[in-house]
Parts: structure tokens; sequence; C-alpha cells
């Protein structure tokens, strides 16, 4: 018994060694590459994915039956202002640029006869470095963002000249639509970030928020040459575009301010709180327009594409009667959509001709937005007088046309440069 207790023994003693080393070994694991896998996980995804729609309806919007509509019936209808083509704004929130630019382009052609094309971006670039100058001195309080108003870009003009569209696209190599949704979110986070830590210096914001516009824009050239001569920006528009920037006009329509008096345009966009808005009755608002069209002026106008009698398919904008009769638009019903917010500063647009449809105006819009590509006529709109009558707010246009009106203009009225 003892003898086979020690062999017994011997044999466990003898094992124990290789245990321990396979023990050992066991320690060193591998890893391989496998493709993730959460069966359970998907089940429960495609479970509530199909419970979701399932349970939800199609999305629709609320909008007007244009098949009884008699609006013009082709571009042709219309007696048209000379200017470049429709050109979209892509993922931007810079129509204000690009109706602005275009309308300059028209009086370029208007004054000389030439045709000429603009940067929209090389405007753009600095208008973003000068919300940022200010959003730095206020310590926040100044609004940063997408929008601004037409007059931003006579007064970025002034300040950083303007250079032509083949000089700076502001598009990178491959990039076949302008796309601001990155660098937006870019800039506004690092503006929150300066506001978070209190880090208020105005040339460190600047370097900063320039370095994140050269990234996505490229950086603005400081030359261009033009048959064969090299000139800055501001040479370029000293002595080439050559308008006389001090000729135009913003005007606006609101019984909130006085009229014949130069006032405030009281919207986000308009960031720098520029009163340079000659403020008039609808009457004289409205004529304007007309007269300047039949003229051959274009105008730069700007308001509200957010009505149900909107629609880019139909590729036109009309005021419903389900909304207000025609007859019924009037000084209160503009103020009253404007006080509530139902009438808003959304969009920017060129107003480059007219046409009469039953004894009513109809106008043909230039458009830079998206919508205006879904119609037959595409990058353009027809809005009928009563579209523009309720809902746009101001317009740009030459001094010429509004002369009446500034020798109405208060003692106390001054023009803001």
């Amino acid at each position: 018994m003892k003898r086979h207790a020690r062999a017994l023994l011997c044999i466990c003693l003898l094992c124990i060694p290789a245990v321990m080393a396979a023990q050992e070994e066991s320690k060193h694991d591998h890893g391989v590459f496998v493709s993730p896998k959460n069966e359970f996980f998907d089940e429960i995804t495609r479970t509530a994915d199909a419970y979701i729609r399932r349970e939800s309806s199609p999305t629709t919007v609320f909008r007007m039956d244009f098949s009884g509509v008699k609006a013009p019936t082709s571009l042709d209808s219309f007696k048209t202002v000379w200017h470049q083509p429709p050109i979209s704004q892509g993922l931007t929130g810079t129509c204000w640029c690009f109706s602005a630019t275009s309308f300059y382009e028209s009086e370029f052609h208007r004054l000389t006869g030439k045709e000429i094309k603009l940067s929209e971006m090389y405007t753009v670039y600095w208008e973003y470095v000068e919300k940022a100058k200010r959003y730095a001195r206020e310590r926040g309080a100044s609004e940063f963002s997408e929008g601004s108003e037409s007059n931003a870009v006579p007064r970025i003009w002034r300040e950083y000249g303007i250079v032509p569209a083949s000089a700076y696209p502001g598009m990178l190599t491959g990039q076949k639509y302008h796309d601001h949704r990155a660098l937006v979110d870019e800039m506004t986070q690092y503006l929150k970030s300066v506001k978070n830590s209190a880090a208020w210096d105005e040339g460190q914001v600047v370097e900063t928020i320039r370095g994140i516009l050269d990234h996505y824009l490229g950086k603005p050239p400081s030359t261009v040459s033009i048959n064969g001569r090299t000139m800055t920006p501001k040479e370029y528009l000293t002595n080439v575009v050559r308008l006389p920037l001090d000729d135009y006009v913003e005007v606006m329509s609101l019984m909130e301010k006085p009229y014949f008096s130069m006032a405030e345009y009281a919207v986000g966009d308009n960031w720098w709180h520029s009163s340079d808005y000659l403020n008039v009755p609808l009457a004289d608002f409205m004529e304007t327009i007309k007269r300047a069209i039949r003229k051959g002026y274009s105008i730069c106008i700007g308001g509200d594409t957010s009505e149900p009698g909107y629609d880019g398919h139909a590729g036109v904008g009309v005021i419903p009667t389900f909304d207000i009769p025609s007859d019924c638009i009037d000084e209160n019903a503009r103020q009253f959509r404007f006080s509530n917010h139902t009438t808003t500063d959304d969009h920017g647009i060129h107003l480059v001709g007219w046409s009469v449809v039953d004894g009513k105006d109809w106008y043909l819009i230039k458009d830079s937005g998206a919508s205006s590509r879904n119609s037959p006529h595409s990058g353009y709109y027809f809005w009928h007088e009563d579209y523009v009558k309720l809902k746009m707010m101001t317009f740009t246009v030459h001094k010429d046309l509004v002369q009446n009106l500034l020798g109405k203009v208060s003692a106390g009225g001054t023009k803001e440069r």
C-alpha cells in the first residue's frame, strides 16, 4: 500500500511541471480580426424600425392648388433687364450676397453696356471676418450666422474691394456646389469656446476665423491680373467695376417706423444695425418697383418665401384667397405678419423682368435658392404682384428712382455709411 502511494506521488510530481508549463503558455493570448456582431441588438433595431415605420404617416405640407393659377407661360412672356444666368448658392445661407451681386452686375451692364461676373464668395469671406470682429468687440452679443442684408455687399466692397468670380470661386478642387455646413459649424463652435472662456482677443479671433475660412473656401487673392495688369481688389473695384456705390438706396415699408425717415430694419440679419433704410408707405413701395422695372432698372429684393402660395415645382409665388383676399392686402396686413413673425426676412432674390396678366403685374425673379431649380423655368420664379406687396419687406434700387421720396425725408433723417 505504501509502495503504491509512493509511486502515485512520483507520478503527480512528474506531471506538475507539464501542467504549470501549459498554464504559463495559456496566459499569452492572441488577437484575431473578426466582423463585429450583435445579433440580438440587430434584431431589436430591426423590430423597432419596423414599428416606427408602421406607425408613422407620410410627411406633408399645406400648399395651394396651383392648377387654376393663370400665370405667364414661359420666360419669353417677360420683358427683362440684362442679368447673368442664375447660379446656385448650394448648401449655404448666402442668398443676400448672390442676389445683391447679381443686382450690381446688372447695374454694371446698364451703365457701361459691358458684362461682368463677380465673386460672391470673396464678399462672403470678408463678411464673416467683419462679423467675427464685432462678435469679439461686443463680447458675444453680436449676431454670427450665415445671413446678412443686401447692403452688406457695397459695405464690404468699400473696405476690401472685389474680384472677378474666376479669381475666387470659393470652392476647393473637385467641388461642384458650395457647401458651408462644416464651415459654419466649426466657426460657430470656435466662437462658443471663445465666449465660454472669455478669450476676447480680437486679433486672435480674426486669425482663427480666417484660418477656418481659408481651409474651406481657399485664401482670397491679394491681387488679380486683368488684361496683363496686376491690381489689388480695391483697385479692381475702382478701375474696372467703377460702380457709384453711394447712388444706391435701401427701401422698406413698415408701419412701426415713421414714413419718410431713415430707419433701422430690425431683423437679425441686419447684424450691424444699419439705419440705412428709407421707410415709405406701401403705395410708394409698390409704385417704385413697377416704375423701376419698366424703365430698365432691376431690383434686389428680400422678404419671406415660406407661404402656401409659394412653390418651386409650380415655379410661382401668389397669395391665396384663403390667406387674404387681394383687395385686403395693405400696410396693416404687412405689419401684422411682420410683427407676429409669419413674415420673416428669410431670402434675397433679384427681380429682373415683368409681364402683365389680366391687368396684374407678374415679376420674373432670378433665384439662387435650390427650390427654383425644380420648375420648367429653372433658376427663376414667377411672382404675382400681390406676393411682393404682402411678403417682400425691402429692396435696393438706384437713387434716380426714389429722388421724389428722398426729398420727403425729415431733416433729422440721415443715411448711414
